[in-house]
């Protein structure tokens, strides 16, 4: 059975970077071909995708936080790390560490996920 368990600070002030770290239990993320994913979920809004680190250690992230976003990984610890810089209030979120099958082109589906972090940007 796999385990996905976020770990991170749950306050961040503006303008700080946002660091959140996910440790992975019951299987290696280095196994083909599952792709690490972060997915956050504002106040009543709805899910949001990151980015993703694939098992072969490449990187991905949406668009629209591209320019923010470092996903980093220890595979002697097993877990995958989120960065995003440059935080304002409309960060704070609920944020989800995942993994992810691809379906089919740029379509995945995630079937394990830890319990998620709540992170609040505020001074």
């Amino acid at each position: 059975q796999v385990q996905l368990q976020e770990s991170g600070p749950g306050l961040v002030k503006p303008s700080q970077t946002l660091s959140l770290t996910c440790t992975v239990s019951g299987g290696s993320i280095t196994t083909n071909y599952y792709y690490w994913s972060w997915i956050r979920q504002p106040p009543g809004k709805g899910l949001e995708w990151i980015g993703y680190i694939a098992y072969s250690g490449s990187t991905y992230y949406s668009p629209s936080l591209k320019s923010r976003t470092s996903i980093s990984r220890d595979t002697s610890k097993n877990q995958f790390t989120l960065q995003l810089s440059s935080v304002t209030p409309e960060d704070t979120a609920v944020y989800y560490c995942a993994r992810g099958t691809r379906v089919a082109g740029s379509r995945y589906e995630y079937d394990y996920w830890g319990q998620g972090t709540q992170v609040t940007v505020s001074s």
